[in-house]
This record gives C-alpha cells, structure tokens and sequence, in this order.
C-alpha cells in the first residue's frame, strides 16, 4: 500500500484523540491526524468532532500558520473576529495569516464534524484576544505570555 494513500477504511478504524485546549476547559476536539501516515511536513489535515455544548478551541488568530475548516456535518456557530454566524454542512472558512481572530461553538444536540487544516511552521505566534494572552511557538516548544507582560519598544531610529 502506498504511504500516500488513506483509504476511508483506515480513516474509520483509527482511534480518535481527544484534545483540551490549554486555555479553554470547554475546548474539548476527538481528532483523526489525516496527514501523519502520508509523511506530509508542511500542512496537517485533522477530521474533527466537537461534542455538543463544546468549542473548538479559544478565540485565535496566527502570525505564521494559514487554516482552513470545511464543516461535513452538523451545524455551530462561528466567531470570526467579533461577528457570530451559524455555519453547517458545506460551509467553508479560510484564515490567511494574520486573520481575524476565530472559533466554533457546537450548541446543538448533534455532533460538529468538520476537515480542520493548516500550516506547521517550526515558528508561529497565536494571539487569544478574548484572554489577552500570546503564545510563542518555536523549535518544538511553546510558552504564553498575558499580554499586561509585553512592553512596547520604540520605533528604530
């Protein structure tokens, strides 16, 4: 069999991760890597499934690392930047970098299943506006920094 072929076979026996989110007790994904038999280092590809009455994540936004979702079934309720908007099956939303901030919130009684993608750069910066908070990702490792802790330096002369 090929490294560059998941067959759905594969994709419906493979154990599901669950994932809390570090600054979210209600962020709570069950996860399938899509992406890591395939030996891709670039972009990771995640089937997801959110829990009704659970979010994705905490309200974000990347300096480095572009995503996209692209909703399969379900329906929730997306915040980008301070907008909500309820989005279902079909619904695709696509974050540059930097975008505005973003998160879903599964408020149904149906699960939320959506294609989750992104960028893997060794480097990135996420911003969590809601909790004025930043966290640096470098080289395998990860630290935070509330926002109260940064100072502004002066422009170079």
């Amino acid at each position: 069999m090929s490294k560059h072929l998941l067959r759905a076979t594969e994709i419906q026996e493979q154990r599901e991760s669950r994932t809390q989110h570090q600054f979210n007790d209600n962020a709570i994904r069950h996860s399938k890597n899509l992406t890591a038999g395939t030996d891709m280092q670039r972009i990771g590809i995640h089937l997801v499934r959110i829990e009704s009455g659970c979010d994705s994540t905490t309200h974000h936004y990347h300096d480095a690392d572009e995503e996209f979702i692209y909703i399969l079934s379900g329906q929730g309720i997306a915040k980008i930047g301070d907008e909500t908007y309820a989005v279902g099956a079909g619904d695709f939303m696509g974050f540059p970098a930097p975008s505005p901030a973003h998160s879903l919130h599964n408020p149904h009684s149906e699960d939320l299943v959506y294609l989750m993608g992104g960028e893997r750069w060794a480097t990135d910066i996420v911003h969590y506006p809601d909790i004025k908070s930043t966290m640096i990702k470098t080289h395998g490792k990860r630290r935070w920094a509330d926002w109260r802790d940064f100072e502004e330096l002066p422009p170079r002369a």
